[in-house]
């Protein structure tokens, strides 16, 4: 699988999100400070609470903007038979039949994307499955702590 291709397209869907978190904040901004908000008596809170909002959708684009900063600093490289999982790796984990892909990465955590046909989630090396992957190798077998899965195999790691 073309790892670039799958970088450029959770840089793609990170921009995107990131847009939308701007013309919230801005919305959010707009009502926090637009004169129909302000307080009519001690309960009145709308436009506190239009604040409160505006600040953590600021937070969450700032947050974006950071993760866009590292995925496009990040060199992808390929992992060959044998070496540890580790950032920028791409994993398909096989429980029987049963296929998941894992992209190792920076920050934005749970991202997901589509690529080839397969749904592809962002980890990070903090996450629990991902604290469990780093290290690994192709063919290792773990058991996740996650669910009644059962063991899993290191299908790939490319």
């Amino acid at each position: 699988m073309n790892k670039a291709a799958v970088v450029k397209k959770i840089i793609d869907h990170l921009n995107a999100d990131l847009e939308l978190y701007f013309k919230a904040a801005k919305a959010a901004h707009f009502e926090a400070t637009h004169e129909q908000s302000k307080a009519e008596n001690k309960y009145d809170t709308r436009g506190l609470e239009a604040s409160y909002l505006a600040r953590g959708q600021s937070r969450q684009a700032a947050e974006l903007e950071q993760s866009l900063h590292q995925f496009r600093a990040l060199v992808v490289r390929p992992f060959g038979v044998g070496a540890p999982i580790d950032v920028g790796a791409l994993v398909e984990l096989g429980v029987g039949q049963e296929r998941a892909w894992y992209f190792v990465g920076p920050r934005a955590g749970g991202t997901e994307i589509q690529h080839a046909g397969h749904e592809i989630t962002v980890i990070t090396t903090q996450s629990p499955i991902g604290q469990q992957l780093v290290g690994r190798k192709q063919g290792d077998v773990l058991k996740l702590d996650f669910g009644s899965r059962g063991e899993s195999r290191v299908v790939s790691v490319s």
